[in-house]
């Protein structure tokens, strides 16, 4: 068995995610712990690792790049940094689809100038800096990913090269008309905590 340790937070699925998890126990140490909103189950994980780093990855990510984790922690030592994220590729979905993620990967970019953006889907933590900052905000409704990366110094984020794989699940739910605009209204209500405390149904069934 690898010594790869992967927390799975599991919220209730109905998909068949455990009986896949099954399947990958020769190659991963994988442990099913309790999920709920992003938030907590990415805290849950987080107490119970070890490691002087931790990476959390969103459900329907694929790391198809066998280089991206190696180069971050690399990156992560050799520049003593405490969070970096890479850039979202969604290569099934359509051409509004694949713009729009673009459009993601160029604000994180700008970001780097001004209040680190990572997003959840690909973000390794230091550890101990993830420890001090209190974790994710389990009261958050909305971009728990985004209010703990701003809290990351500028000298200490970086954007690694290359992407992860995503899908268009939540463009198809939700529309892209508006899930442009919940990302605008995020970078707007940077200073305003209370605005992602909201419900604004990014989690409602069928959304």
């Amino acid at each position: 068995m690898s010594s790869t340790k992967v927390y799975l937070a599991d919220a209730g699925s109905t998909d068949g995610t455990l009986d896949i998890t099954r399947g990958y126990s020769e190659w991963l140490d994988i442990e099913v712990i309790p999920g709920g909103l992003p938030a907590v189950g990415r805290n849950n994980g987080a107490r119970r690792a070890q490691t002087p780093y931790v990476l959390f990855l969103d459900a329907d990510i694929e790391l198809a790049d066998r280089s991206l984790v190696r180069r971050a922690v690399d990156a992560m030592q050799r520049r003593k940094l405490h969070c970096i994220t890479t850039n979202i590729a969604c290569p099934t979905g359509n051409l509004m689809d694949r713009l729009l993620y673009r459009g993601n990967n160029v604000m994180q970019q700008l970001s780097r100038l001004y209040k680190p953006f990572s997003t959840g889907m690909f973000m390794l933590v230091e550890k101990e800096c993830f420890d001090a900052l209190g974790g994710f905000h389990e009261h958050a409704l909305y971009a728990e990913d985004y209010l703990l990366s701003q809290k990351i110094s500028r000298n200490k984020f970086t954007i690694v090269s290359g992407s992860v794989l995503t899908t268009n699940r939540r463009f198809q739910k939700m529309g892209h008309a508006r899930l442009t605009r919940l990302f605008l209204n995020t970078a707007l209500h940077t200073w305003n905590e209370s605005y992602f405390l909201r419900d604004h149904k990014y989690w409602h069934p069928g959304a």
